[in-house]
């Protein structure tokens, strides 16, 4: 009996080292890895070495722009050590850029925010079908996925944009964006003096 029982504590350890932990999917300011919140907490639960993985990191990244938001994937193995897989920005991040705007709309089909041309949705599809989980997806469903995320930031993608008209509606839009800040500010501290 003793020989069974110390064979099974045996086996019990063994079981007890295999340790299957999720995929980590966080996004990350390129070349701005640092170890405070929210980063240093999410890699410590996983027992990741912060300073190494922060340092990693940013050497992976320091050929581009700095502040880019970089969607991350890491896979911790169980000698503590990491797999970190970068993809490109996000799609979000690539319309904005190219429409020239901060930030989308605030109620998507009813206002435009601002407008692409069909050749810029082109070069960011061509991009984004480059990571991972988009591998499988033809040009054309990239295309219309993009065409599909562009709407819900209130984003016109149009054939040709005249440069004066469209410098013309960025300008008007700066003064709509500064009247819904305003807006939404005044709603807060609204909310703020019913609850205090």
């Amino acid at each position: 009996m003793s020989k069974a029982a110390g064979k099974l504590k045996s086996l019990k350890k063994t079981v007890d080292r295999v340790t299957h932990t999720s995929k980590l999917k966080t996004n990350i300011p390129a070349g701005m890895a640092a170890a405070g919140p929210p980063l240093g907490p999410m890699l410590g639960q996983r027992a990741i070495n912060i300073a190494a993985f922060c340092k990693d990191f940013n050497a992976k990244t320091a050929e581009m722009k700095e502040g880019v938001p970089l969607p991350c994937r890491i896979s911790v193995n169980s000698d503590r050590s990491f797999d970190l897989v970068i993809h490109h920005p996000p799609a979000t991040y690539f319309l904005k850029q190219a429409a020239g705007i901060q930030r989308g709309t605030m109620t998507p089909g009813k206002e435009v925010a601002g407008m692409i041309t069909l050749k810029h949705l082109y070069e960011i599809a061509s991009i984004k079908i480059q990571d991972p989980p988009n591998a499988l997806l033809t040009m054309q469903q990239m295309c219309e996925m993009l065409i599909c995320i562009a709407r819900t930031c209130g984003i016109k993608v149009v054939k040709d944009i005249d440069p004066v008209a469209y410098g013309e509606f960025l300008e008007e839009r700066k003064i709509i964006v500064e009247q819904q800040r305003r807006e939404l500010q005044e709603k807060r501290e609204a909310k703020m003096l019913r609850t205090g």
